[in-house]
């Protein structure tokens, strides 16, 4: 694995998610999952610091009247219901714990579903970076992480989920997730693992 074609991509590591006071907190089954997946993506971002590898963060935020969603359903009709991620809110926010590494993070703004491709410049960036192996991490495991996933893929990379650094509503969907349809399309690795493929 080369890390100047490499890339990660932060999905969703947003205050309403990961903060304990966040609008959607409570949709995480266990608390402890949560601080497992900061902790081990916040390492990984301070092992990536000093390498090649494109770090880019593509959060979800919206008006205060959600005019970007039509009759939205599912998730994003709960989002709409809670008033979460409104942009310029701290919900809406990076975690700090994210924001205070020393990781060079490009932010990438206009996310306004599941798939971070979709209404962002994510698939320029890449290509105009040369990457051809994109690395996933984030939330929820079971929406905006695997239609990245799956998009990524369709658009030509090759795909890494990090099955430590993503945040699942409860232990049946992560388990589902990671070992019965994760790797029908990519390489389901801990970040750990994914440190030494890298030789760091």
């Amino acid at each position: 694995m080369q890390d100047a074609k490499t890339a990660l991509l932060l999905i969703g590591f947003q205050n309403d998610y990961f903060s304990k006071d966040g609008l959607l907190y409570g949709a995480i089954e266990n608390p402890q999952v949560v601080e497992n997946v900061i902790i081990n993506t916040t390492n990984l971002l301070e092992a990536l610091a000093d390498t090649e590898v494109l770090i880019v963060e593509t959060p979800v935020k919206f008006t205060s009247d959600y005019r970007e969603l039509d009759e939205p359903v599912g998730i994003l009709k709960i989002i709409k219901d809670a008033g979460a991620l409104i942009k310029d809110t701290y919900g809406s926010a990076t975690i700090e714990r994210v924001k205070k590494t020393s990781a060079d993070i490009t932010t990438l703004t206009g996310k306004r579903g599941l798939n971070c491709f979709s209404n962002t410049n994510v698939d320029n960036l890449l290509k105009a970076n040369n990457i051809e192996h994109v690395m996933i991490a984030g939330a929820i495991t079971s929406l905006c992480v695997d239609t990245a996933g799956r998009e990524a893929l369709d658009l030509g990379y090759k795909v890494s989920i990090l099955s430590d650094c993503i945040l699942s509503r409860t232990q049946f969907e992560e388990k589902y997730y990671i070992e019965e349809i994760m790797p029908l399309y990519s390489t389901v690795i801990s970040s750990d693992k994914l440190v030494e493929s890298l030789a760091l």
